[in-house]
């Protein structure tokens, strides 16, 4: 699909205003924050949801609803008030690779982030760049595994400067940080501008982004995350992540 850049940005835009509405939150990972109104608990359960997001959204839902139900719809009080043996309600929790190891060890991390370091914002308030929130991504992933934990946890926090695309980081980026006013994002985030947001890229967002002659690079990596980076941000400097859902719309729901 070959347009001028002037048409592709008028066309990315209908499909943003088509898509960016609250009847994109039912079947969407972002219904699980939008459960609760504390800060925290917004923060915490989008984290949670954020982390299982891939494969069948269906199954991401059932799962990341069971993980509400194992902390008592209270996620923020739960991770920082239960007991070692509180937590092993999760014990028989699996979502496809994440199993109840990986979620007992995400506990433990949230609350030592949360006693220890300000909380997540504040860990991206502290390492974001005048341009990206790529660097802060690569910070938390460090605080993250400060405590013993076992190495195959480690794949469920990417890493881009590992070359990972950080999709599910940067798809909870956008939740916490873009305020449009449309009742989709929280935009709860305050401390970190919207223009440094990279949009989440995963296989419908980069098949899309390529039919579009958006991105060039064919791997769904940090590179091709830097890429479109600089399309997006020449589209709209201030909020280029809100193409997410542009792009997601069309690939993941259109088939385009």
């Amino acid at each position: 699909m070959k347009l001028k850049r002037r048409e592709l940005k008028e066309f990315l835009d209908e499909k943003v205003e088509q898509y960016n509405r609250p009847s994109f939150i039912e079947c969407d990972p972002i219904s699980i924050p939008h459960q609760f109104t504390n800060k925290q608990d917004i923060e915490t359960a989008g984290f949670l949801a954020a982390t299982i997001a891939w494969g069948n959204r269906k199954m991401i839902l059932r799962s990341a609803n069971r993980i509400m139900e194992m902390l008592d719809y209270s996620p923020y009080e739960f991770i920082m008030n239960s007991s070692v043996d509180e937590y092993r309600v999760v014990e028989s929790f699996v979502h496809r690779t994440f199993n109840s190891t990986d979620l007992l060890y995400f506990l433990r991390a949230l609350r030592h982030i949360y006693k220890n370091k300000g909380g997540l914002e504040a860990i991206f308030r502290t390492y974001q760049t005048a341009d990206s929130l790529q660097p802060a991504i690569h910070e938390l992933h460090k605080i993250f595994f400060e405590l013993p934990h076992e190495k195959r946890t480690e794949r469920h926090v990417s890493d881009p400067n590992k070359g990972s695309s950080a999709k599910k980081l940067n798809m909870y980026l956008r939740w916490m940080i873009r305020k449009d006013k449309k009742g989709v994002d929280f935009g709860i985030w305050d401390s970190i501008p919207p223009s440094i947001l990279s949009c989440p890229l995963d296989v419908h967002s980069g098949n899309v982004a390529r039919k579009l002659g958006l991105l060039k690079r064919k791997q769904n990596d940090a590179k091709a995350v830097a890429e479109l980076d600089g399309v997006l941000r020449i589209f709209d400097p201030e909020d280029p992540a809100k193409y997410d859902f542009a792009l997601f719309g069309l690939g993941a729901i259109e088939r385009f």
